[in-house]
């Protein structure tokens, strides 16, 4: 049992057996009418049971050892305080095995440091002080970073290093803002698992994510999440870009984001989509880069691009292909093959190099040779460098 320090002992030693035997009365009459009621109402039958659950909870606790103004301290195994908890009241259970806490506040150590404070409305300790829960509008304020989590319930075991926070989780942190349904805090490596409906807020670079699972590193300064997520990107509060992905990876101290399988990039400026099994957006850098299958769809100026690798710099508004590209104009139905591609976003002009083929419906024709430069959407190509040949299609 953990170690009991009275501030103000008001004993209640009254053990009214007249009484035991009144609620021990009211609870066999409550149980008969339960009883007869099982096959009308299934939320009855619920209630019942958990008043008859309550009650049993109750009968376990024993008046005679409830104490006021007390705190209660655990040690670890080298005696350094472990935990300490103050309370307005404190129960203890028949067996000394629960001490059921009224308007707890605490403090939970780590090596003998703090690492977290904590408060709620009711709190229970269990199995000898390895498990302290907190229930009703709980508070937890790490000490080392100033990260403040509230929710419903708050789960402490000082063994594992691990604090969970249930039940409408909200999470306050200079960097981040977050809230899901539950949050497990390992109080050593400061790893912070989200799950349930995640929505975490960054404020350097200003993004969004949304997520049913997402663990933030907060030393490294990483969100991660291996299930489909979306980033959303602001300008103040205008959407600008919006990335999707199965799985990803923030790192918001270098600015950059990755993204794996079926991962999508929709830029707002300009108005271009991205697709790959792996991008890595540099949102400082002004890049989105992929060493796989990369495909830029331009609706706009109706044109898809795609090659075996590539990179967009969002700067200049410049996009490099290489590696099998491919270049297809839907308004004239063109379509242009080459090694490398250099193309101009605003412009549409390129240059494309190594084993160029140019296609084009209206009139038909057909171009191949080492270099070509110009644009699909007006359909003046210039093929250059070399043997060139020109078919006309009849």
């Amino acid at each position: 049992m953990p170690i009991l320090f009275l501030l103000q002992h008001t004993a209640t030693q009254q053990k009214n057996r007249g009484w035991r035997m009144l609620s021990s009365t009211l609870l066999i009459m409550l149980l008969f009418v339960v009883l007869g009621t099982l096959g009308a109402c299934g939320s009855r039958n619920r209630t019942a049971e958990k008043i008859a659950q309550d009650s049993k909870k109750a009968e376990d606790f024993d008046n005679s050892l409830t104490f006021n103004a007390v705190t209660l301290e655990e040690f670890d195994n080298k005696g350094r305080l472990w935990w300490k908890v103050k309370a307005a009241q404190a129960s203890y259970s028949k067996d000394k095995k629960i001490a059921r806490l009224q308007q707890p506040t605490g403090e939970f150590f780590q090596d003998g440091k703090s690492v977290l404070q904590v408060k709620g409305q009711q709190g229970e300790v269990q199995q000898n002080g390895q498990t302290i829960f907190l229930r009703g509008k709980i508070t937890a304020t790490d000490t080392r970073d100033g990260l403040v989590m509230q929710g419903d319930e708050l789960e402490w075991q000082p063994r594992k290093e691990l604090v969970i926070v249930r039940n409408n989780l909200t999470g306050t942190h200079r960097q981040l803002k977050v809230a899901a349904k539950e949050g497990r805090l390992f109080t050593r490596t400061q790893r912070l698992e989200l799950q349930g409906a995640v929505k975490a807020q960054a404020t350097n670079p200003a993004l969004t994510f949304q997520s049913e699972r997402l663990i933030w590193q907060m030393k490294q300064q990483t969100l991660a999440s291996d299930r489909p997520l979306q980033i959303d990107r602001f300008n103040k509060t205008v959407l600008t870009d919006r990335a999707t992905a199965n799985q990803g990876v923030a790192d918001l101290k270098a600015k950059t984001i990755t993204l794996k399988q079926n991962a999508q990039i929709t830029l707002a400026d300009p108005p271009t989509q991205l697709a790959s099994n792996d991008l890595v957006w540099d949102l400082q850098g002004q890049t989105v880069a992929s060493d796989q299958l990369l495909t830029i769809d331009n609706r706009q100026q109706q044109v898809t691009l795609s090659g075996s690798q590539g990179r967009i710099d969002l700067k200049s508004k410049m996009l490099y292909l290489e590696g099998d590209v491919r270049g297809v104009g839907e308004k004239n139905q063109s379509q242009l093959n080459a090694d490398r591609l250099n193309w101009n976003i605003v412009t549409q002009k390129f240059e494309a190099d190594g084993n160029v083929r140019y296609q084009q419906g209206q009139p038909p024709l057909n171009l191949t040779g080492p270099r070509a430069t110009g644009t699909l959407r007006d359909q003046n190509i210039l093929v250059s460098g070399g043997r060139v040949v020109t078919e006309f299609v009849p």
